[in-house]
């Protein structure tokens, strides 16, 4: 009897052990089916990593193309907008100096038309800055 308890016994444990390798097994398997998924998960995700990064790199390339477009693009336009004022100023110029030419010759034919009253306007003009000069 004791041989039997004994032999029950040990035929337990063998099953006993078999049932917990085969669990270790299943568990083994399982891991490296995980590890596997996992790797493949990485590998997935570097090479969508790398298309982002090369997508990102595209976009900043052409924000820069075009930021550049439009700096000269505004370059243009500033350009522009200096000759324009340019040419208006210098317009503005030749317009202010005949005016000043046009009037010196008016006063000119004035005074050798009438030399005697326009010394006698000069004279007065000149009493008149004098005596303010003297009061200030």
């Amino acid at each position: 009897m004791a041989d039997t308890i004994q032999d029950r016994l040990k035929g337990g444990i063998d099953v006993t052990a078999d049932k917990a390798k085969t669990a270790v097994d299943a568990t083994a398997r399982a891991a490296n089916g995980a590890k596997q998924e996992g790797q493949g998960l990485i590998d997935r995700v570097k090479a969508n990593a790398g298309g982002l990064v090369d997508r990102a790199g595209d976009v900043v390339t052409h924000a820069r193309e075009k930021v550049e477009e439009w700096a000269g693009e505004g370059q243009e336009v500033m350009q522009h907008a200096g000759e324009k004022a340019q040419k208006w100023a210098s317009e503005a110029c030749d317009v202010a100096s005949n005016s000043i030419s046009d009037f010196g010759k008016e006063v000119t034919t004035l005074i050798r038309k009438h030399p005697l009253p326009a010394l006698a306007v000069g004279f007065g003009l000149g009493l008149l800055i004098g005596r303010t000069a003297r009061i200030i």
